[in-house]
């Protein structure tokens, strides 16, 4: 039993749909690029070296996502690089810039979630527990890891995890039926 399929299971349960989970690789990775561009501007030097909140951040989520699972918790610290560093190049753009950009991204970061979730016909995860947002980004490096082949024992895990959660508790997301009025 694996601690990353303890954690993926709940949001798994919510990305069913293949078209939701397309999404998902288009519109997470824009969030994550807001919430680092927000993070980017309180920066302190160390040692000659600018230090923001987002790379801080960064580090404890990646140390975080390491101890579920160290392979792709590091592959995770790998692909956000490039996306810290360049929310730390707009955080050095003038704020008009920083704040559009910042908007582009958030706005149109949840738009594409949302389509997905309307091919779900379910809300998002974070909805019902908000440490998803920060599930979301472990779970589409795995589920990129589950495409190439690799780590196929985890993804069983966490598959049979699901239904086991979907037969106990139903399709979450999902405000059951109202009752109709009785006369």
């Amino acid at each position: 039993m694996s601690r990353l399929a303890e954690h993926m299971t709940f949001y798994a349960a919510y990305h069913r749909d293949p078209r939701n989970r397309l999404t998902h690789f288009f519109g997470v990775p824009a969030i994550v690029f807001s919430y680092l561009l927000l993070l980017s501007y309180p920066q302190v030097e160390v040692a000659g070296f600018p230090v923001s909140a987002a790379l801080v951040f960064m580090a404890v989520m990646t140390v975080y996502y390491m101890t579920l699972d160290v392979v792709i918790g590091a592959a995770l610290g790998v692909v956000t690089i490039p996306i810290l560093y360049a929310a730390h190049l707009v955080a050095g753009m003038p704020v008009g810039i920083g704040v559009t950009a910042f908007l582009v991204s958030f706005v149109g970061g949840w738009a594409v979630q949302l389509l997905g979730h309307k091919y779900e016909g379910n809300r998002p995860a974070l909805v019902s527990n908000v440490w998803q947002m920060f599930v979301a980004p472990l779970f589409l490096m795995a589920e990129a890891f589950f495409m190439a082949g690799l780590k196929k024992d985890v993804e069983a895990d966490v598959e049979r995890r699901v239904e086991a959660y979907v037969a106990e508790h139903g399709k979450p997301g999902v405000k059951a039926p109202a009752e109709p009025a009785r006369a």
